[in-house]
């Protein structure tokens, strides 16, 4: 398929999903072919930088010391060990901060605590921070998390992941798409052999079909 036949795909997709009071995101749905997801190796979940961007505001939340006084005013969350403490005690506010925040990062000598505590509630969601050294300037990271969508293969033949808004244009959604569908081949045993379908819609729109 070529970037006007997907252009078309796009702009049909969101004509299609009704309005609603809120940005959707545009999502894609991978459905997979051929692979034994019995074996561990085939499983995976693949942070893919997009080069145009989200299209909306994704929120980091920073854990530990150093770090966190390093992340004022570029992160959106704060958590200290004070913080991190209440999480681990009240089940309603790691609710809270697992439906507040896309990406955590933690200070590296946190990690520990946090994969006992924390990690049987965090890993199933794919949210476990992205560790870092103390002395380390947090803000690349933060910088390339905000541009991050996730895309896992572990359950089912599936693959659903983000790759923008309706409001982006369509050429940016394309540079995502390519990124997207490039990144995940990868990680196929026999690459693009391993697509079965592959479907584009708004988050409440109707899917449709891509000729991939």
């Amino acid at each position: 398929m070529n970037d006007g036949d997907l252009e078309k795909i796009i702009k049909e997709a969101k004509e299609k999903g009704k309005k609603r009071n809120f940005t959707q995101s545009i999502d894609l749905a991978i459905n997979t072919k051929q692979i034994d997801l019995k074996k561990p190796e085939n499983k995976f979940t693949e942070e893919i930088p997009l080069p145009k961007g989200r299209g909306k505001d994704l929120k980091i939340a920073v854990i530990g010391d150093s770090l966190v006084v390093k992340s004022k005013g570029i992160a959106d969350g704060l958590i200290n060990e004070k913080a991190l403490t209440k999480l681990e005690k009240d089940k309603k506010e790691l609710k809270k901060a697992m439906n507040e925040y896309d990406f955590f990062i933690a200070e590296a000598p946190f990690m520990l605590r946090i994969g006992k505590s924390l990690g049987k509630f965090m890993a199933p969601r794919g949210k476990m921070p992205k560790p870092l050294p103390p002395q380390a300037d947090p803000a690349p990271l933060i910088a390339r998390l905000k541009n991050t969508t996730r895309a896992s293969l572990k359950g089912n033949s599936a693959i659903h992941c983000s790759i923008g808004t309706e409001k982006m244009p369509e050429e940016d959604i394309i540079s995502n798409f390519h990124a997207v569908m490039q990144a995940i081949e990868k990680k196929f045993p026999s690459g693009k052999n391993n697509i079965k379908s592959v479907y584009i819609k708004t988050t409440m729109g109707p899917v449709i079909k891509i000729n991939y």
